[in-house]
């Protein structure tokens, strides 16, 4: 799998629980550690342990994938999983909006997820 599509997959399963604020920088032009960032918004200590779970376990059953390393904790209020060409950020909003990689990164061009598809509308008959 290619880095962009495994980024766009940790954004993805993120997203299956309840992540905010998720943003993918594309930082292969500014750094030669890592191709993608991923950074995502937990609300609370539960919160950050659900996603990191949902990434970890959702990579691991799909693509037999693990993480290089994994540094931080719930309780430390942000989480950093490192898959080589991908680096997950999972914060707290007071941690992000501190360090605000964003800002940071700001040269980075922000990776948008392709949209969501459109569901055909049925036909129904009319009376």
């Amino acid at each position: 799998m290619d880095s962009k599509k495994l980024a766009l997959l940790c954004r993805e399963l993120a997203d299956n629980k309840k992540a905010e604020n998720i943003v993918i920088l594309d930082v292969r032009k500014l750094s030669s550690v890592t191709d993608y960032f991923v950074i995502a918004t937990g609300t609370s200590e539960p919160h950050l342990r659900a996603i990191e779970n949902e990434l970890l376990r959702g990579l691991l059953d799909d693509l037999g994938l693990k993480p290089n390393q994994s540094e931080g904790s719930a309780q430390s209020n942000w989480i950093v999983v490192d898959y080589f060409d991908v680096i997950v950020h999972l914060m707290k909003p007071d941690v992000r909006e501190h360090y605000d990689l964003e800002g940071l990164w700001a040269d980075a061009a922000q990776v948008k997820p392709p949209a969501p598809r459109k569901k055909a509308a049925r036909k129904t008959d009319e009376v």
